[in-house]
């Protein structure tokens, strides 16, 4: 995104908690979208159209010798959706930040690697409570985050305390959910040119810790996957197992390929992804979900439209529940 206006402040140091005659930037910068969206016959019609708006201050500055980053974002008119992240540069032994749900670091991370014009394949696409649509990650509010490059490899690690949560200062978060949870991503891109590759694991705590049930207290998360580009084509494939050991859990394995090209019109490019879900159920039938989306989108300058169409069959591992999402959309960043 482009900045709107960048403003000189020497008071950033103070605001967090640190005294620094250093000067600090403070940058804004924000977007918007508007989407046509047409579900499955089967649900509830009404007014297909809606925006998404977002801004986002980014601060940072020398605090006593150390690269400080401030960066907060609001969402939805400011709509009680924000997010926020502080983060300490120590140079050679890495970067350590505090992630308040921006998404800075862990598993989560790669999720979903296989490449795509737009949006995922799964995008849009209803789901059941409870169900993570076999995606790896236990949330990114209230948990600290390592990163640092190590032999080529970059490192993300995070680890949190209860459930993901956000909390003001001085102030603790409830829910069932005590134990520790610690996740982290490796990836690398210098294997062979045009291939990034990479793996995840994670123990994310669950509400076993408070249930007489014999379940495990955590949750086993485990993704890879790799991506190769060439002559403006970008090939993946992922896969991916997540551990439900909550009592009568259903573990979920997922694997995916992806396919998107950048075609010789400028700024146009097009994809097609398919992938499987495994439900792995206790008491039932092992049931898989399978999933298939295209997306055509077009760039030019600082505006997209895009065009995203996903289907699935088995939805959630229900037999012969199907569901279909078409968004239509534009976007402006500024």
């Amino acid at each position: 995104m482009n900045n709107l206006k960048k403003i000189g402040l020497s008071a950033l140091a103070g605001s967090l908690v640190a005294v620094s005659a250093h000067a600090a930037e403070m940058s804004v910068s924000g977007s918007a979208k508007v989407t046509y969206r047409n579900g499955d016959s089967s649900e509830v019609t009404g007014n297909p159209y809606g925006m998404n708006t977002s801004i986002g201050f980014t601060g940072s500055g020398d605090v006593n010798g150390y690269e400080t980053t401030l960066l907060v974002t609001a969402a939805d008119q400011f709509g009680g959706m924000s997010s926020a992240s502080l983060s300490v540069d120590l140079g050679d032994m890495g970067k350590v930040t505090f992630d308040q749900g921006v998404g800075a670091g862990g598993i989560s991370t790669i999720d979903d690697k296989t490449p795509s014009a737009n949006e995922e394949v799964w995008d849009g696409l209803d789901s059941a409570t409870g169900d993570s649509n076999g995606l790896v990650g236990g949330g990114n509010s209230g948990v600290f985050v390592y990163a640092n490059t190590i032999m080529g490899s970059s490192l993300s690690a995070q680890v949190g305390k209860g459930g993901s949560a956000a909390s003001t200062d001085d102030a603790t978060s409830g829910g069932a959910v005590s134990g520790t949870s610690w996740d982290f991503a490796l990836t690398n891109d210098t294997l062979a040119p045009g291939m990034n590759a990479g793996i995840g694991y994670g123990q994310i705590a669950n509400a076993n810790q408070n249930t007489a049930g014999g379940g495990d207290d955590t949750d086993e998360h485990m993704t890879a996957f790799v991506t190769y580009t060439v002559s403006g084509i970008s090939l993946g494939y992922q896969v991916a197992n997540r551990q439900d050991n909550t009592d009568g859990g259903a573990h979920e394995e997922s694997s995916g390929w992806g396919v998107a090209y950048n075609t010789p019109v400028e700024g146009l490019s097009v994809s097609y992804g398919e992938r499987e879900i495994e439900f792995q159920k206790s008491a039932a039938a092992h049931i898989t979900e399978d999933q298939e989306g295209m997306a055509i989108a077009y760039t030019m300058g600082s505006a997209k439209i895009s065009l995203q169409n996903n289907e699935t069959s088995n939805n959630s591992g229900t037999a012969g529940s199907n569901d279909e999402n078409t968004e239509i959309a534009l976007s402006l960043s500024f």
